[in-house]
């Protein structure tokens, strides 16, 4: 009998409304383990080269990973993805919250939307009853009265779902799906291919639990997370992502005004310190997870903040404040707010906003354009209310929604060097001029710009804890954060194998667990013999696969690249930037040791033979 997963995954077809349940042998799991491989696996082998991301062939897939539903702290995360409508290539994205444990507990390791339907519709399953209910009601709703609806209709006040606002209807190119409320899938644009198949949401309920292989070993675990959560993860319970934006900007590593200086000399004002003793009411948390590392604001003016729609993570404190040159924590805050509730990334929102600020600044836009809103750095009030534009697709807004890239070639007079974006996905908060590893991996992300599979090079300095962590693969000297050599690319290529593994798995970064401790996990809820060794592969596995599915579409290697602010522009003292031609050589190292040619960036035919992918030579 199969322990930790279902051996089912849930296809539904929105054409006819129909479902059907496939079901999947042990091997599939082992080389796959959920989240991003079983994501690239379908996407791969079902979509035909060259849709379109917003038309009813792309396919929406929901995937858990295979710790999903246990009761350790960190595990309860779950993927979506799809054809990204923001960049054309492989689209995926992570979040906490219930929804991934409930799938898993309602009896299916994985959901796939197929198909378009003809009207709004939510879909809704109790363990493993499935049923495509009428949604038009529901349209044009925000979130929180979605999810009331949905429970009064359901009879079920604690019923998980995945929903789309307003941003997500209207198909905004970086639309989010939101979990249970306040945890966003946000990157990619999932929530406008949501949209675009006519679906508001996915409500699910379970009265069922999954069995592992080793209970009291599993019990064991997150015993000694939930004994040691203080020692290890004081920092995220004590104050979580926003405790460390004062760090960056006394680093020269705090983005401010589009990426044209490093520190923002308002930092202070919308800092994790004032939003924590000014407007913070609560915390919230995951499945299963001791930490509460969420943060719940309300403010009553003058702007309205709902706390039902959480608050702003560092991302979003950057995002909104710095990167606009806003101080005004409460605009910040009602930003993000925004975001939550009409279903937008408030990261590629923030980094839009910010783009159309300088280029108003410049003079590449004018009042004209802005329908006479004074779009200068610091303005709130402009912030917010072209944050809803975006979401309704209104004036300038309209052109925003359909991201940074997009934005730029519309205003021309040379907007593109203005755009921060890599394969028209907008760079989050990490200075990459200063973390050479990071600028690295947000150039060789197949999602474009992320860094969260990626590294911080802060983390690998000499000194730092987690030096001793990554001894275990194989790299035992720290090194200085603008180190950008072979040995800067090889910490990339084996750190970054684990962090895609743990989008597979799919795994909190912010919990402690040893590579060991990880393995025993496995091997405790499915009752396998996992090593170091396999997990790792796993990783490597799910690279390339998302490796092979950009080439198909079209991905070159001019995209493994940085914005053009990156290499031309200093912001600090030493007027630090990228240098071009070592970046080129550090990308083209980076593929020699991943097994893909030098040119092309393309894994070799042995390499996908060696990885048990052979099967996708052939999309190559």
């Amino acid at each position: 009998m199969v322990k930790g997963y279902n051996g089912k995954i849930l296809r539904v077809n929105l054409n006819d409304h129909t479902y059907e349940i496939e079901k999947k042998e042990e091997e599939f799991y082992r080389k796959y383990l959920g989240g991003r491989n079983f994501i690239a696996h379908f996407l791969l082998k079902e979509l035909e080269p060259g849709i379109d991301p917003l038309g009813p062939k792309n396919k929406l897939i929901f995937a858990p990973g295979i710790l999903t539903g246990s009761p350790i702290g960190g595990t309860g995360r779950n993927s979506v993805g799809a054809k990204s409508p923001l960049t054309g290539y492989y689209g995926e994205a992570e979040a906490g919250g219930y929804f991934g444990a409930e799938l898993k507990n309602a009896g299916f390791d994985a959901l796939i939307i197929e198909g378009k339907s003809d009207k709004p519709v939510y879909l809704w399953i109790k363990d493993e009853e499935v049923h495509i209910k009428d949604a038009a009601d529901l349209q044009g709703k925000k979130i929180a009265e979605a999810q009331k609806d949905i429970e009064k209709q359901t009879g079920e006040s604690t019923v998980r779902t995945a929903l789309i606002g307003p941003g997500g209807e209207n198909e905004v190119k970086f639309a989010s799906i939101m979990n249970d409320i306040t945890h966003a899938y946000g990157r990619t644009g999932m929530g406008a291919v949501m949209g675009s198949k006519n679906l508001k949401g996915i409500a699910v309920k379970a009265t069922n639990r999954l069995e592992f292989h080793d209970r009291d070993k599993v019990l064991e675990i997150a015993k000694w997370l939930n004994e040691n959560v203080d020692e290890y993860c004081g920092w995220a319970k004590e104050m979580g992502t926003p405790g460390g934006l004062m760090d960056h900007n006394i680093n020269d590593g705090l983005p401010t005004r589009n990426f044209s200086e490093g520190s923002f000399e308002g930092a202070e004002n919308i800092s994790g310190e004032t939003m924590h003793s000014t407007i913070l009411v609560g915390r919230d948390t995951c499945y299963a997870c001791p930490v509460r590392c969420k943060q719940v604001v309300e403010v009553e003016e003058p702007y309205k903040v709902d706390k039902v729609y959480g608050g702003p993570e560092y991302e979003t404190l950057a995002s909104f404040g710095s990167m606009c040159g806003v101080s005004d924590l409460k605009a910040v805050a009602k930003a993000n707010e925004i975001c939550n509730a009409y279903t937008l990334d408030t990261i590629s929102t923030g980094g839009a906003i910010a783009f159309a600020m300088e280029c108003f600044e410049k003079g590449i836009i004018d009042k004209e354009d802005t329908e006479g809103m004074e779009l200068t750095f610091g303005n709130g009030g402009a912030m917010v209310k072209l944050t809803e534009q975006i979401a309704n697709r209104e004036g300038l807004g309209d052109i925003l929604a359909d991201g940074i890239r997009h934005a730029a070639k519309t205003f021309g007079n040379n907007a593109e060097k203005l755009a921060v974006e890599v394969k028209g996905q907008s760079v989050p908060y990490h200075e990459p001029r200063t973390k050479k590893g990071t600028a690295l991996g947000y150039a060789l992300s197949p999602t474009g710009a992320d860094h969260v599979h990626n590294i911080l090079d802060e983390f690998y300095v000499s000194g730092s804890f987690a030096i001793d962590e990554i001894k275990a693969l194989g790299i035992f000297e720290g090194m200085p954060m603008e180190k950008l050599d072979y040995q800067k690319v090889r910490l990339y290529a084996y750190r970054v194998m684990w962090t895609s593994l743990l989008n597979s798995l799919v795994m909190c970064l912010f919990m402690p667990f040893t590579y060991d401790q990880q393995v025993e996990m496995v091997n405790a809820v499915t009752g396998w013999n996992t090593t170091t060794f396999d997990l790792a592969k796993i990783g490597e596995r799910s690279i390339n696969l998302t490796r092979v599915f950009n080439l198909r579409e079209g991905l070159t290697p001019a995209e493994d690249t940085l914005p053009e602010k990156m290499f031309e522009v200093g912001i600090f003292d030493d007027d630090r930037k990228v240098d071009r031609k070592k970046f080129k050589e550090a990308v083209q190292s980076y593929y020699k040791m991943m097994g893909w040619t030098r040119k092309e960036g393309k894994p070799e035919k042995e390499k996908l033979m060696e990885l048990d992918i052979d099967w996708a030579n052939k999309y190559i």
